[in-house]
């Protein structure tokens, strides 16, 4: 059974040793999301323990998807904006373990984003994701728009140039 769930501060911090496996298990796995090989959960910890204290200053909303109690997939909201975008955010790290994967979650965890952030009165959700990676055909089956391509945009986690295309979502 699977569970959608919004994460506070004092959550994300203890959830921190799965968020990190879910981190570590999509690069492992070429997901091109800021980290390089070789990368371990080990690795993921900064980085995580960045995100709980960007929820706790209201910064980005932390969703997660559990099966069983145990956190097998996340996507981030980046709240935050300058001050002529308060209606903006941005979509970030959609991930789900790949022994996750086929059930739906990336789905839930979308709309569960979509809807807080509209909850907290942005309008407009945008997103990169890597040109040609599986990711990149969630998006439209969920209602967002490809803006374009922007060619060697960063690494894939093994190394070489990868595009991204851009996204964007007007929420109801």
């Amino acid at each position: 059974m699977s569970d959608i769930r919004i994460l506070s501060a004092e959550e994300a911090r203890a959830a921190i040793p799965a968020l990190s496996e879910v981190l570590a298990d999509c690069v492992t796995g070429g997901a091109s999301v800021g980290f390089m090989l070789p990368y371990g959960p080990e690795d993921a910890e900064r980085y995580w323990l960045d995100v709980a204290d960007a929820v706790a200053g209201g910064g980005s909303l932390l969703v997660v998807a559990e099966l069983d109690g145990r956190i097998v997939g996340t996507v981030q909201v980046g709240a935050a904006q300058m001050p002529n975008q308060p209606h903006r955010g941005d979509l970030k790290k959609l991930l789900v373990h790949r022994s996750a994967r086929g059930r739906g979650l990336a789905r839930l965890l979308m709309q569960a984003a979509e809807r807080e952030a509209a909850a907290r009165g942005k309008t407009l959700l945008v997103l990169d994701t890597a040109t040609g990676s599986d990711a990149e055909a969630i998006y439209p089956r969920l209602g967002w728009q490809r803006v374009g391509v922007i060619p060697d945009y960063a690494l894939w986690p093994e190394g070489g140039f990868c595009d991204t295309t851009l996204f964007y979502k007007r929420l109801a």
